[in-house]
């Protein structure tokens, strides 16, 4: 939740139900939070968000690490993926939704640097992991013959971890200038304080800040993504043309193959950039009218859709990938069902003792 969003939270308490609470300290002091009634209804959005995410990245991640036929480079990059949007689902999404609770920022001044740094961390995994499984894709469909060399689990972690890296050290600047800031309403003159990723001390920041990220983790990558995409589909064309349709059967059976996995690849940057275009557009427009504060109640809605389908990606991919992959889904219903399989076992030996006892 952005600043623009609490100043058109505080313009709407005037017009929706408000529940104050009173809270005690550990010094005996006591403060008052004001609870915005609505926000009840986003946050539980974001908890069904925070459940099924947590129950389909941990299920992905389970079942390409732990089933040996299930390791492969795609799966093994699908995994870095799902832990970043695990961090990004137990981290920021809680703070973003208590955001929409209480009209002020309760994490103080180390959440304020933390929060916006795990954020811009997970967006970048995200992005750059997606970047380098089109790349790898390239690879598998273009150059065949390098596939044995890019297949190698080490090489596989030590992209990954560069993109951690990378996405860390990118994200440094976003904790550095994040800060606790305070700023004065316009319509009514009243001074808060909340955290942001520049104080209000002119047009410059913003403008530098939206446009950067904008460029850096979604327009760049979506351009990188695109140009291997437009190799693979030249490749795959070719490769249709060149083969008869009497022989070379185990050839065509692996370039359909590889063609469902670079299908699959494309399905997930499609929802990123789907899911991100909208928090993206809405970011570079409040920064390019920060001195004109929209407090409609359609911006606000807006805005909360954005954020909400932004999170949302970080749910998503698992689902898509049991719809898109049969090896996956089998293995993925028996990760998930693991665990009441003991007790379904439990319970049929109990049955069957009985039945011998008696």
């Amino acid at each position: 939740m952005s600043l623009e969003d609490s100043l058109v939270i505080k313009t709407e308490d005037s017009r929706a139900l408000n529940v104050s609470r009173v809270f005690g300290d550990s010094t005996g002091e006591q403060s008052q939070y004001i609870i915005w009634l609505p926000g009840i209804g986003i946050a539980a959005a974001y908890g069904v968000i925070i459940v099924v995410g947590l129950v389909g990245n941990v299920t992905l991640m389970k079942t390409c690490l732990s089933v040996k036929c299930m390791r492969t480079v795609p799966n093994l990059f699908l995994s870095s993926l799902a832990l970043g949007d695990l961090l990004l689902l137990v981290t920021c999404a809680p703070v973003d939704a208590c955001r929409y609770l209480v009209d002020e920022w309760l994490f103080g001044r180390v959440g304020c640097k933390l929060i916006p740094f795990i954020q811009l961390t997970s967006v970048g995994v995200s992005v750059f992991t997606l970047t380098a499984l089109s790349a790898d894709r390239y690879k598998a469909i273009v150059k065949p013959l390098d596939i044995g060399r890019s297949s190698a689990r080490l090489s596989v972690c030590l992209r990954a971890g560069s993109i951690w890296l990378l996405s860390v050290t990118l994200a440094i600047p976003e904790a550095v200038f994040s800060d606790l800031h305070t700023f004065t309403t316009s319509h009514t003159n009243e001074t808060f304080v909340t955290c942001a990723p520049y104080p209000n001390a002119g047009e410059l920041h913003p403008k530098i800040h939206s446009t950067a990220s904008f460029l850096i983790f979604y327009i760049i990558p979506l351009f990188i993504i695109s140009v291997y995409y437009c190799f693979i589909a030249r490749s795959l064309v070719r490769s249709s043309v060149d083969i008869s349709a009497e022989g070379q059967l185990h050839l065509q059976r692996q370039i359909k193959s590889r063609k469902r996995l670079a299908k699959t690849v494309l399905v997930f940057v499609g929802l990123f950039a789907v899911c991100w275009l909208p928090s993206h557009v809405i970011y570079l427009y409040r920064s390019y009218h920060y001195d004109q504060v929209d407090t409609s109640l359609g911006h606000f809605i807006a805005s909360v859709c954005a954020r909400i389908l932004a999170f949302t990606n970080s749910c998503v991919n698992p689902f898509a990938l049991y719809l898109m992959s049969k090896s996956f889904s089998k293995h993925f219903k028996k990760q998930l069902l693991c665990c009441t399989a003991p007790r379904r076992l439990y319970s049929q030996n109990s049955g069957s003792t009985n039945i011998t006892t008696v």
